[in-house]
């Protein structure tokens, strides 16, 4: 327990000395857990109050998954200096995310695993900040694990700040050690406690003043979107220039936007600690929440009605992925699902395009469907699952990289990817991405483990989690992000198994499944209600077979129908939503439903999918 949460309240917040910075690394190495513990040392939090772990991650999916996938804002008072902390995601498919909410830093604080050290993501969350000018401190986080590397960590992060194109001053960095989940930091890797003093000093002493004209005209950038039922949206971004009031006639501009729109200031907020404080004004260079604004959207800046002066565009990378979301026409459909149509699943879509400008969405050639597109697998896979929390009922096709015309020439995204993995499995792992077009960059060890880094082509890399896991008994640990642009890396590998599918609608029979367990390994267990077309099952041999698995003993003179005590099945395979999505392939959808996630052919009935067959056969 930090030695300052004695204080009852937090220390007034002068707004001469305001402080922006934004907290940025690669997924688990610690950023909300470490803002959990400013908070108690700075005193948000009043004494004896409880407080649920990671309290920033207030999102169901964020608390499952054990990351953050919303950036998200608060304020505290560390000796007496207001100081505005950004939680950004460390993943590279919500970089949009980390694109716009660094606009609002003044400068980011690194953290990085002392044993695993930088990592693709640390790698991307770093890069833009360079691109956006800010100045990088450097906090070497769990400090305190038998297998920490401090100095060779603390080498390579100096190597990345030079590959990345770091200025002297950027490269000039500060450096402290500690464990945010123990609630200290020191400047000696060998120090073992303490609290958060040393932390704070150096955000004091490092980051600088938020320097900002207040008697110049008004200029307030919305960086990220939000909506409560009794304030409508929720806009939260900088005041980059002037003074922002209550109930102040504005203009909501746009560099895109010849037409500024009028409209009036209803409700502002500023962060202290977790709450949204209601207040009379905020000035420049601190952080604002503008409620009410239905017009205002990511990037529109507000100014005086007499001065249109929009700010820049928030500039975001391009997608990468794209899926198709469609109507679910399956026999199962309607079932457990409130919201099923095109209009439905439309509608939620383009709410989703206001909040989060890093997704795409187009027609096309069916009313019923839509493509979307975004910065990775997981990225579509977290709305798709939010959709369903929402009563959403649809089906999602097979993911596809997105092409694009470089210099004339057509060219895919290529992914840098880093395997930690067992040394004993490394050979496999390398053979296996070597064979979907991955170059390798760099191989290092650190114990008993391995890191391997590739160059691959976006498309290698859809299924490659799952098939990773399996040659390396569940060790190995993937994490990639976007690289460049490059040409077609040539063909590669699909599934090597081919699938069972039911062959008629019932509910499956344990005697069924008992008498097709040579077949391959199922999806489905007894009990489950399946259809012609659905996904079932994996075929131990590389095509599609039809089975039944609806087959029940029937009642003859010899036995009795029923329950079969000596039946033993092997355990239906789950997979996750992501799973099945890096699954499935051309011919293949998942069918998404608030209760249920199945795998079902397009075409559902056998005779149909020859047809397509032999049809498509003789076109070629």
């Amino acid at each position: 327990m930090c030695g300052s949460t004695h204080r009852t309240k937090p220390l007034p917040m002068p707004e001469s000395s305001i402080r922006n910075v934004a907290i940025v690394a690669h997924v688990d190495h610690g950023k909300t857990t470490l803002v959990d513990a400013l908070f108690r040392y700075a005193g948000t939090f009043r004494q004896g109050q409880e407080v649920a772990e990671r309290v920033m991650d207030s999102n169901a999916q964020e608390r499952e998954r054990g990351i953050t996938i919303l950036a998200k804002n608060t304020a505290i008072s560390l000796e007496g200096h207001r100081v505005n902390i950004v939680d950004t995601p460390g993943h590279a498919d919500f970089g949009g995310q980390v694109e716009r909410t660094l606009s609002m830093a003044d400068a980011v604080l690194l953290l990085v695993d002392s044993f695993e050290g930088p990592m693709p993501q640390t790698r991307f969350v770093l890069k833009k900040a360079f691109e956006h000018g800010l100045k990088a401190l450097v906090m070497v986080n769990k400090i305190d694990r038998p297998d920490a590397r401090a100095d060779e960590v603390l080498n390579e992060v100096f190597d990345l700040f030079v590959d990345l194109g770091a200025t002297d001053q950027q490269l000039d960095f500060p450096v402290i050690y500690g464990s945010g989940r123990d609630g200290w930091a020191s400047h000696d890797p060998t120090s073992t406690g303490g609290d958060l003093a040393p932390l704070a000093k150096l955000l004091l002493d490092h980051v600088p003043f938020a320097e900002a004209d207040q008697g110049a005209p008004l200029q307030f950038q919305a960086a990220t979107l939000d909506h409560d039922d009794y304030l409508g949206r929720i806009a939260v971004g900088r005041v980059h220039r002037g003074i922002l009031r209550a109930g102040a006639r504005v203009w909501v501009t746009h560099p895109d936007r010849a037409k500024p729109v009028a409209v009036t200031v209803k409700n502002l907020f500023r962060y202290e600690g977790l709450k949204r404080t209601p207040v009379e004004q905020v000035v420049a260079g601190d952080v604002a929440v503008v409620a009410g604004i239905e017009e205002i959207g990511i990037g529109d800046t507000l100014c005086p009605v007499e001065q249109a002066d929009p700010l820049p565009a928030i500039a975001i990378d391009e997608p990468t992925i794209s899926m198709v979301f469609q109507v679910n026409n399956s026999p199962l459909a309607g079932l457990d699902g409130d919201f099923v149509t095109s209009r439905h699943v439309l509608a939620r879509l383009d709410r989703a395009l206001t909040r989060d400008v890093a997704l795409r969405v187009k027609s096309t050639d069916s009313a019923d469907s839509f493509e979307v597109c975004g910065r990775g697998v997981m990225h579509l896979s977290v709305l798709i699952e939010e959709m369903r929390r929402e009563g959403f009922e649809f089906a999602v096709g097979k993911p596809r990289v997105i092409l694009k015309e470089v210099d004339g020439r057509r060219c895919e995204p290529y992914e840098r990817a880093t395997v930690e993995v067992p040394s004993d499995s490394a050979g496999r792992v390398i053979e296996y991405l070597g064979r979907r077009r991955g170059e390798l960059l760099d191989m290092g060890h650190a114990g008993n483990l391995a890191k391997v880094q590739f160059k691959i082509p976006a498309r290698g890399l859809i299924g490659a989690r799952t098939a990773l896991l399996t040659l390396s008994q569940g060790e190995a640990v993937l994490s990639h992000v976007f690289d460049s642009w490059g040409p077609d890396g040539g063909p590669i590998p699909r599934r090597t198994n081919g699938v069972l599918i039911s062959d008629r609608a019932g509910e499956v029979v344990a005697y069924g499944l008992d008498g097709l367990q040579d077949r391959g390994q199922f999806f489905v267990a007894p009990g489950e209600p399946v259809y012609e077309g659905m996904i079932v099952g994996q075929n131990n041999k590389d095509t599609d077979l039809e089975v039944n698995v609806c087959r029940a003993k029937k009642l003859t003179n010899m036995r009795a129908s029923g329950r079969d005590d000596n039946v033993k099945i092997a355990p239906p395979i789950r997979m996750s939503l992501e799973e099945m999505l890096e699954y499935v392939e051309d011919d293949e959808v998942v069918e998404v439903t608030p209760g249920s996630l199945r795998l079902r052919k397009i075409v559902l009935n056998a005779n149909d999918r020859k047809k397509d067959k032999k049809r498509a056969a003789t076109t070629v």
